[in-house]
Parts: structure tokens; C-alpha cells; sequence
């Protein structure tokens, strides 16, 4: 019997709707690291009672994008150098499991690889000189597209969170020498990887990517640390 498509609607609470606004809010830099978050002023924003919106912040201070400061209140984090290199290791392991069951267990790297290679060409037509915010905008959604693939509700849920993360990074990235060709070309290697099942050349392209990236956000913190 063939799968109904009249499945249960999937009802979203209301503190997690609230996360999801402030965890978007986040990642957009419209809260940005080291900001105080006023419970008040969120709850008037937002339209929300303080109840919900609780629970929310306390999701976030879970997911560790938010920092409770005794007697002082709740701040979005400012990742240090050990944060961010954390943050690409665990990004590194989720979208590896994501593309090894698209590879080994679904059996879907051809169509997956070719929709992420749509993306880099995308990528590619920005050229140089284009906006900065929109290459790292579509960097992300390769990134969320791998992991979306892979059909797993865990694996997305804990992405989620690090691409909140990683785009409170990407500020540095946009003003890094990162070159379009570089980004564009770590990504062709990861698509390609994918699209011809090759399990080898996924590990070793998704961890140069990582890497260099790595490499472009820890540089300007040591030009910092020596400094002082």
C-alpha cells in the first residue's frame, strides 16, 4: 500500500517557535556576540508573555548560543578560538555521518552530489567582487543541504544549532582572504565526492574545507593575541 500523503501536521510549540526566532536573529548578527538580551524587551517585540519566552532563552543557553551572567542576565555568546575550532570539529563529524548514509546507506550520492553541485555553480556565477554575505549565505545552504539529505531529525536538529554558530563566525570569514575560488573549489570537491560515492575523497575533502576555514577565522585572532 503506497504511503499516504495526509501525514499528522507537526505542531510547533510556542517556546520553540520563540527559539527559533531569537536563534535566527542570532545568526543574522542582529544580536551579536557579547549583546545583552533584555527579557522584557524581547517579550514586547516578539508579542509573547515571559513564560514562554523563558523557556525559549533557556533552550539557547542550552544549545550554548546563549550565556547566563549571575546578576547580570543572559548575553549571546562571543565564541573564543578554542569555541570555534569546536565548532568545526562537531560540524565535521555531523556532515561526514550526513554523507556517509547518503553515500553507504541510502544509496542517493548521484542525485544528492548533483543538487550540491547545483549549488556551487550558483557559487561560482557570483564572481569576483560579489557580496560577501551572499557567497557565505549560499556556503551555508550547501552545508544545510548535505545534512538535510541525509534524513535524519537528529542530525539536522544538532546542525542547526552549529550553523547558528558557525554564522556568527562568518564576519570574519566575509573579511578574510578567503578567495571565491578557494571556497568554491573545497565545495566542489566535497559535491563531487558525494555524487560518485567515494568515500575516501569525502573525508579528505571535508576536512581540507573545514580546515581552511578554520585557518582564515583563528588568523586574525592571533594577529590579536600577539598584539596585547
Amino acid at each position: 500500500m503506497p504511503a499516504s500523503s495526509l501525514e499528522p501536521l507537526q505542531q510547533e510549540s510556542t517556546p520553540s517557535i520563540i527559539a527559533r526566532k531569537i536563534r535566527t536573529a542570532i545568526g543574522n548578527g542582529e544580536f551579536e556576540p557579547g549583546s545583552q538580551l533584555g527579557e522584557a524587551d524581547l517579550a514586547g517585540r516578539l508579542g509573547v508573555s515571559r513564560g514562554p519566552l523563558r523557556e525559549a532563552m533557556q533552550r539557547l543557553t542550552q544549545e550554548g548560543l546563549l550565556i547566563s551572567i549571575r546578576n547580570r542576565g543572559l548575553f549571546v555568546v562571543e565564541p573564543t578560538r578554542e569555541d570555534i575550532a569546536d565548532i568545526y570539529l562537531t560540524r565535521t563529524a555531523v556532515e561526514r555521518g550526513a554523507a556517509l548514509k547518503i553515500i553507504e546507506v541510502d544509496r542517493t550520492g548521484h542525485e544528492a552530489g548533483a543538487e550540491l553541485l547545483a549549488i556551487v555553480e550558483k557559487m561560482a556565477a557570483l564572481g569576483p567582487g560579489s557580496d560577501p554575505a551572499e557567497l557565505s549565505l549560499m556556503d551555508i545552504s550547501f552545508h544545510e543541504a548535505m545534512v538535510r539529505r541525509a534524513c535524519s531529525k537528529r542530525l539536522t536538529r544538532i546542525h542547526r544549532t552549529l550553523v547558528t554558530e558557525t554564522r556568527m563566525c562568518l564576519a570574519a570569514l566575509e573579511q578574510a582572504e578567503y578567495s571565491l575560488h578557494d571556497r568554491v573549489e573545497e565545495h566542489r570537491h566535497i559535491a563531487e565526492a558525494i555524487l560518485q560515492s567515494d568515500v575516501p575523497a569525502l573525508h579528505r575533502a571535508l576536512a581540507e574545507h573545514m580546515d581552511s576555514a578554520i585557518a582564515q577565522l583563528l588568523e586574525p585572532l592571533s594577529d590579536d593575541t600577539t598584539d596585547t
